[in-house]
């Protein structure tokens, strides 16, 4: 590990960042932001991808355990994100719009990748001893492997919900937000919060991007956020030290 002054700052590479619906078109409907939340949500992603990527080649053989850990992590995050979106959030969505299999493309495209972050978890759970196992030319070359169906993904579905408002009529209910808000909620359990929560919460830069217009996502309480943000990777703190953000959401100089 450098010196702090030496770490470098984290940028948005390999993947480049998605800018929001709200950001570009200045609307503030129901559908806009929750197209706008995914984006987010996958922008967290995206951050997590890169902060891996980025930091692989420089870490110390000393801190490989709780590197494999991080992405381990981050492996999870987006496993439990899409099998969530299947079982939960794209059935509420076809039962809102009465469009049986609306959502079938992004299921397609979570299979698109599917094999890519298999073989992302297989590698680093292969490894018996990663202080002498891990290989970063190895991870990179698997995570090159599914990287441009990942975003292809994530670019795509924000505008997918985007595009369900063409289902919304003053003879339908169909309350996105409320959608939003209860599924998200059947999402968080304990294991969750402890052991994913913090890789989602802490790669969500909201200083900069898009002149600091989300600084409030999620709309919680403040101190849950602080909960979210600062307690909550006390636990396995070892392992979090490889985020790209701080607590307060700004960028940081990396660990590696």
């Amino acid at each position: 590990m450098s010196s702090t002054n030496e770490r470098p700052l984290y940028t948005d590479t390999p993947l480049a960042l998605l800018a929001t619906p709200a950001f570009l078109t200045g609307k503030k409907d129901p559908f806009t932001m929750g197209a706008s939340h995914m984006t987010i949500s996958h922008n967290s992603l995206i951050r997590g991808f890169n902060s891996i990527y980025q930091q692989a080649p420089r870490i110390s053989s000393s801190d490989y355990e709780d590197f494999t850990g991080y992405c381990l992590a981050w492996h999870r995050c987006v496993e439990q994100h899409h099998m969530h979106e299947e079982v939960n959030y794209f059935p509420e969505i076809e039962r809102a719009t009465g469009q049986k299999g609306v959502m079938d493309g992004e299921v397609e495209q979570h299979a698109a990748f599917h094999a890519g972050l298999k073989s992302f978890k297989d590698y680093l759970t292969s490894l018996k001893n990663p202080a002498t196992d891990f290989k970063a030319k190895k991870l990179l070359e698997v995570m090159d492997s599914f990287s441009e169906p990942l975003y292809t993904h994530l670019a795509a579905e924000p505008q997918a919900l985007l595009a369900l408002s063409r289902f919304a009529s003053p003879e339908r209910q169909f309350d996105i937000t409320k959608i939003e808000k209860e599924q998200g909620k059947k999402a968080v359990t304990l294991d969750f919060a402890l052991n994913t929560l913090p890789i989602f919460m802490n790669n969500m830069e909201v200083v900069e991007f898009e002149g600091g217009m989300w600084q409030n996502h999620p709309e919680v309480p403040s101190i849950v956020r602080w909960v979210m943000k600062s307690v909550l990777p006390l636990w396995n703190r070892k392992i979090w030290r490889f985020m790209s953000c701080d607590s307060a959401g700004r960028r940081k100089r990396l660990f590696a």
